[in-house]
């Protein structure tokens, strides 16, 4: 038969084993204990007679060398800005907390090209292109990860675990994140993920959202498998429990808890703008943040939501709404300290450059369906039974200057993540059975 517990043998007697127990229950009881069932037994000891502390992992010791930067390829756009804060040195280690369905993809990439070009070291997951969402993030979810190692940018998906970030960058790492009208994004959610969300699979008729949002405590559940996709998405990504009271008095600890850790909180809806200010805050030039329109989703054959249910998706994500609304005025008040003119000529100088990168890389000059890809290394992940991304065709003359820049400004997460030497086994073997069954 199986020992169950130590033997006598290794220093155990039946005191020092029921006095362990007796510890192991009270931990397993304890309010929001931190190990999981079987810690304790493994950690007991007679010289203790209870449970040993766990050892803190160590913090990001920044001590190894950075691998070299690429050469420069093209030089900046014609017209184009440098960045106005002279004498200021670019800031290389970011901690990019990446929400769904806010443009996060399109910064997402800015970031892999920043890094790549200049040899910087990311934090990836290990064997999919997220870090075991939607559980918590852990340092033991990076690749490769040793105690003390130290990174300079962590930016795939994750639901939120400041201390255990925090633990991975140098102590001056800059913080930001990106947020969307939580109406809008209520809707891009219902229909990116409701596939993958079984309480939707009761609604019928044409307009499922629609149904819904006329009555969603009739089928929402929030214990229910990926039920966390349709209510209060920012507040859960950012960590906090989205179930929560909007009357609750932790809803506003938790807002300014996320501005006290939070360098710069951008908005998908005044995405230029946030790229602006995003290029001063980390002294970046401006080719550094040009960008295409990434994993956008082809416009629905379903009215977009106003009126009623506008004002019902924002009542049903009310704690995504009171977010919003505190970083929709501390984002203008930044715009007002960084000068509303000069805001209005950056804006002006990304847009132009980001035309100019238009004409240069894209074949017709727009996105186009998935079916209309030729090159497989340019279709963007679709959705579960749905092909509903926009993608593009890369143009096939393309002078040496901007070759490598728009292939890569044009590059699907999927596809850059392994271009960067992340091992991806769980996502493509998710895709072969997707691709096997035709979902």
């Amino acid at each position: 038969m199986e020992q169950r517990y130590p033997r006598n043998s290794q220093g155990w007697g039946p005191a020092a084993i029921a006095r362990c127990l007796r510890c192991r229950r009270r931990r397993r009881r304890s309010a929001g204990n931190p190990w999981p069932r079987g810690w304790c037994w493994a950690r007991c000891s007679p010289a203790s007679c209870c449970c040993s502390t766990p050892t803190p992992s160590p913090r990001c010791t920044p001590a190894w060398p950075p691998r070299e930067p690429e050469p420069p390829t093209a030089p900046p756009p014609a017209g184009s800005a440098s960045n106005g804060s002279g004498g200021c040195r670019p800031r290389r280690d970011i901690v990019f907390m990446k929400t769904h369905k806010t443009a996060s993809s399109t910064l997402l990439n800015i970031l892999f090209r920043f890094g790549q070009k200049h040899g910087l070291r990311f934090a990836f997951p290990n064997g999919r292109n997220d870090f075991d969402y939607p559980a918590f993030f852990a340092r033991s979810l990076v690749q490769d990860y040793r105690p003390g190692a130290c990174f300079n940018i962590i930016c795939n998906h994750m639901r939120f675990h400041y201390d255990e970030v925090r633990g991975l960058v140098p102590p001056n790492a800059t913080f930001i994140t990106v947020l969307r009208d939580p109406a809008r994004l209520f809707e891009s959610s219902f229909h990116y993920f409701g596939p993958v969300v079984p309480l939707t699979w009761k609604l019928s008729g044409g307009d499922k959202l629609a149904e819904f949002l006329r009555d969603p405590e009739r089928y929402y559940d929030p214990g229910g498998y990926n039920a966390h996709y349709l209510r209060n998405l920012l507040f859960f990504d950012l960590g906090y429990d989205s179930s929560l009271d909007p009357r609750s008095p932790q809803v506003q600890e938790h807002i300014l808890e996320v501005e006290r850790r939070f360098h710069l909180v951008l908005l998908q809806e005044y995405f230029d703008e946030s790229l602006v200010l995003l290029k001063e805050l980390l002294c970046w030039e401006l080719e550094d943040v040009l960008y295409f329109k990434l994993n956008a989703r082809r416009d629905s054959p379903v009215p977009r939501l106003s009126g009623e249910l506008y004002r019902r998706a924002t009542a049903w994500n009310m704690l995504d709404a009171r977010l919003y609304r505190h970083f929709n005025a501390s984002f203008w008040r930044k715009v007002e300290a960084f000068g509303r003119e000069r805001m209005a000529r950056e804006v002006a100088a990304l847009r132009c450059a980001n035309e100019r990168m238009r004409r240069i890389c894209i074949d017709g000059g727009q996105p186009v369906d998935a079916a209309a890809i030729q090159d497989e290394a340019m279709q963007p992940w679709q959705p579960l039974g749905a092909k509903s991304i926009l993608g593009y065709n890369l143009k096939k003359s393309i002078g040496p200057r901007h070759a490598q820049l728009c292939r890569r400004m044009l590059t699907p997460e999927i596809q850059y993540l392994m271009d960067l030497g992340v091992n991806l086994w769980v996502t493509k073997l998710w895709k072969l059975i997707r691709d096997f069954l035709r979902w």
